[in-house]
């Protein structure tokens, strides 16, 4: 089963979300939160799998709780997904810089919302990845200018290669395809790249990769 902690201060929106998951016959929601503090407090006691962390709450918010949470060693295996209207401030862009894996807006679809919670559960890729790659073009244009990251002198031409991929957004299936590789060498190169960047999450090498300069964005489409 995949452990859920619904994080929002609206409970007619952890209502909602409750319903959804319990549907589904391999989620369990194990906590609720109406503020950050209590958030990261109940992911200390429950040890959920992923988090649905609303991105604007009283107190401390989504963004502080989520810095929190990738800041505690005891909470390594908890993945944090961001809850959002999509209203395209630097906030948000500041919660993948806080550890979030990814982003879901609020008015997604049920299935959706699912398999995000499965996607967010299993590591292997961003939480709705169109929503997530318009996040990361909108700020990158905003990054005071790039600057050379030593971590990404350790790693090898493949594993470069692969980071650009995992940037623009492409699953461990997606890097396989296009790198005519199996899929378990693929997530061999994604996990071996954030050991060497000393990241926990897909999230914080794509933000590695735009504020080094590696990536811009749209460059796939180029």
């Amino acid at each position: 089963m995949i452990r859920v902690l619904l994080a929002d201060d609206q409970r007619l929106v952890r209502a909602g979300f409750r319903s959804i998951l319990a549907d589904a016959g391999d989620i369990e929601v194990v906590g609720e939160a109406g503020d950050g503090e209590a958030a990261v407090e109940a992911c200390r006691e429950l040890l959920p799998d992923v988090v649905l962390m609303d991105i604007r709450m009283p107190g401390m918010d989504g963004l502080d709780a989520a810095r929190a949470i990738a800041g505690d060693d005891r909470l390594a295996s908890v993945r944090v997904v961001i809850l959002t209207t999509f209203d395209l401030d630097d906030y948000v862009y500041g919660a993948l810089r806080a550890g979030a894996t990814g982003f879901l807006v609020k008015d997604t679809e049920p299935e959706e919302l699912l398999q995000a919670v499965r996607v967010a559960a299993r590591g292997d890729a961003l939480i709705s990845p169109s929503v997530t790659r318009r996040l990361i073009a909108e700020f990158a244009g905003r990054v005071k200018g790039p600057g050379h990251d030593p971590r990404l002198d350790v790693l090898t031409a493949r594993e470069r290669e692969v980071m650009r991929l995992v940037a623009a957004g492409l699953t461990n299936d997606d890097i396989a395809a296009r790198l005519v590789l199996s899929p378990s060498t693929a997530k061999t190169h994604v996990s071996r790249i954030m050991t060497k960047l000393g990241v926990r999450d897909r999230s914080q090498v794509v933000v590695v990769a735009y504020e080094s300069g590696m990536v811009s964005p749209g460059w796939l489409a180029e």
